[in-house]
């Protein structure tokens, strides 16, 4: 009886399995609806790979480029999604699936609502703003990581460190990457960090990547704020390149992956090893040319004759000083000479061989001015029998300035004559 047994070969099972789905009426359209996770769009072929979840449960889901082509690719993680399709297996690993044929949104998820909540809200607070990012250290002696003991990523990091930069030490703080308890682990190893008795001088924050749940950890509010109070510069590694949780926003500088992480925290020796040759091959040529230089120098300079005979540098003097002494007594001569004539044109003038002439020329012109400020003086008219006519201290002019009874005052060639006017006559009534 044993012998009519017959085993069934993987393969014939997954076979078999595909057929029973494929040849059912009720998997050949599916309406479903849930929430996207994991969406990635493969390259060159422009299938679609992504998981499809609720609350409890998960399916994996595949969008030939036929129909991307038709609804689009403008996914992402955390949205709602109304599907309709086919469900099969795939014989290579006996997986079920669904094969989209057409997809629509159908709002948000809710990871993914918390997730723009909080980062608007830690954005408004300032917590993303570059004034607040500090500077990687350029040559770090030790970094410091925040992530699992065991998986890809630690394996990356010090693969990378220790490949770039040798000379650099590594301290690893091992922490949960996800569940319920990873949020509060990784504050507690970024705080423990920041404490340590060893100078840390980068920090790295991350994990390998997966879904929006398994990254969770990294979009808490309590992580997002241990890295932005943290003391040592954070560098956040989380996930893969398209991943963005909120710690990236938050940290001094964010990394597409793990490896990529580690290289920003270490320069490659090779390239410091590169800079120092180019630098020692600089200062050798700068170097080497400044000691020929010097070198033609001094050859010139023993070259001519005043090092080759000493007594020339006598002689070279000695002919400068007599050229100077020529040169001072010309000098000398020259303005004695200007002095000489400048006191000829003076005892020349008429002023030094007849100065009566000078006296008798100012005599005359003061007689002049004499006389004429004698014409000009009004007590000069007094002499020849004139009078100078005052009322109240005013000079009077004209007949009608002054009217009978007015007391005026009459000025004589030696003396004031007070009078009382008794009568006003006009010459052209006399007339």
């Amino acid at each position: 009886m044993q012998e009519d047994i017959k085993y069934l070969s993987i393969s014939e099972l997954n076979r078999i399995i595909k057929l029973k789905f494929d040849s059912s009426p009720f998997f050949n359209k599916v309406f479903l609806k849930g929430e996207i996770s994991n969406f990635k769009v493969q390259m060159p072929s422009g299938h679609c790979y992504f998981t499809i979840k609720d609350e409890n449960s998960r399916i994996s889901a595949v969008m030939f480029r036929s129909v991307a082509s038709k609804v689009g690719t403008n996914f992402k993680d955390g949205d709602m999604v109304n599907v309709v399709g086919k469900i099969t297996v795939y014989e290579a690993n006996g997986n079920y699936q669904i094969y989209i044929e057409s997809m629509e949104l159908n709002g948000s998820g809710d990871l993914y609502k918390k997730f723009l909540e909080l980062k608007d809200k830690l954005y408004k607070e300032g917590l993303f703003d570059e004034s607040h990012k500090k500077k990687i250290p350029k040559y770090p002696k030790v970094v410091g990581v925040v992530t699992a003991s065991t998986g890809a990523a630690i394996r990356d990091i010090i693969t990378t460190i220790k490949r770039r930069y040798p000379l650099c030490k590594i301290i690893l703080f091992p922490s949960l990457v996800q569940g319920i308890s990873a949020k509060e682990d990784i504050v507690k190893k970024i705080e423990a960090a920041n404490n340590f008795d060893e100078k840390i001088d980068t920090l790295i924050v991350g994990r390998g990547g997966g879904s929006i749940e398994d990254l969770w950890a990294y979009n808490e509010e309590i992580v997002a704020r241990a890295v932005y109070n943290s003391k040592i510069p954070v560098i956040s590694a989380v996930g893969h390149e398209v991943d963005f949780t909120i710690i990236d926003y938050v940290a001094d500088k964010r990394a597409a992956t793990p490896t990529a992480a580690a290289e920003l925290a270490v320069p490659n020796i090779m390239d410091i090893s590169m800079n120092i040759d180019s630098l020692y091959e600089r200062m050798n040529k700068t170097l080497f040319n400044k000691i020929n230089e010097y070198k033609r120098l001094l050859e010139k300079i023993t070259s001519t004759s005043v090092l080759s005979n000493p007594m020339n540098m006598y002689k070279i003097k000695f002919q400068m000083l007599n050229l100077n002494k020529v040169k001072l007594m010309n000098e000398f001569n020259e303005i004695v000479n200007n002095k000489k004539l400048e006191l000829f044109k003076i005892k020349s003038k008429h002023i030094f061989e007849k100065p009566s002439i000078i006296y008798e020329k100012y005599v005359n012109l003061i007689e002049t001015n004499i006389n004429k400020l004698e014409l000009l003086n009004p007590l000069s008219s007094l002499k020849r029998g004139y009078a100078i006519v005052k009322k109240e201290e005013k000079t009077i002019e004209n007949i009608k300035d002054i009217k009978t009874d007015d007391k005026i005052n009459v000025r004589l060639k030696d003396g004031v004559v007070d009078a009382l006017v008794t009568k006003v006559t006009n010459f052209e009534e006399v007339v």
